[in-house]
């Protein structure tokens, strides 16, 4: 499927870590995953009954959820910057096209120039084309 693996960099190919970035964030956001976390709470709730301390019961699951956590954040935050600069990029495409087009057309009318450099000023395309 293409776009699957979206590169960090238009034309250069996805590293490591956001190959794997991608890959755990299609694991985690499946029902399934869901189900086992739902599972694994439900197993931990009657542990409380082998554990001599409520303090230890406390600590164990905590402890858990913290560190998944603390893990898929930066995972999904990597897979959710890398689909929105993807996005950005597409946008920046369409209204550099759109900008051509009004460019051409406003040989015909003229209030359309205008317009075009408030889109250009707007997105940011002179900007974007000197750093090129």
């Amino acid at each position: 499927m293409p776009g699957k693996n979206m590169p960090s960099e238009v034309s250069g190919k996805p590293s490591v870590f956001d190959r794997f970035a991608t890959h755990a964030s299609e694991f985690v956001s499946r029902a399934w995953f869901f189900v086992m976390c739902v599972l694994l709470v439900v197993i931990w709730a009657p542990s409380y009954f082998l554990l001599e301390s409520a303090d230890t019961w406390q600590l164990i699951i905590n402890t858990m959820t913290t560190i998944v956590t603390f893990l898929l954040v930066a995972l999904l935050q990597n897979t959710q910057k890398r689909s929105d600069d993807a996005l950005q990029q597409k946008l920046n495409a369409l209204a550099d096209g759109l900008s051509d087009i009004m460019g051409h057309l406003a040989k015909d009318n003229p209030d359309l120039e205008h317009d075009r450099k408030e889109l250009r000023e707007a997105v940011g395309l002179e900007d974007r084309e000197n750093t090129r």
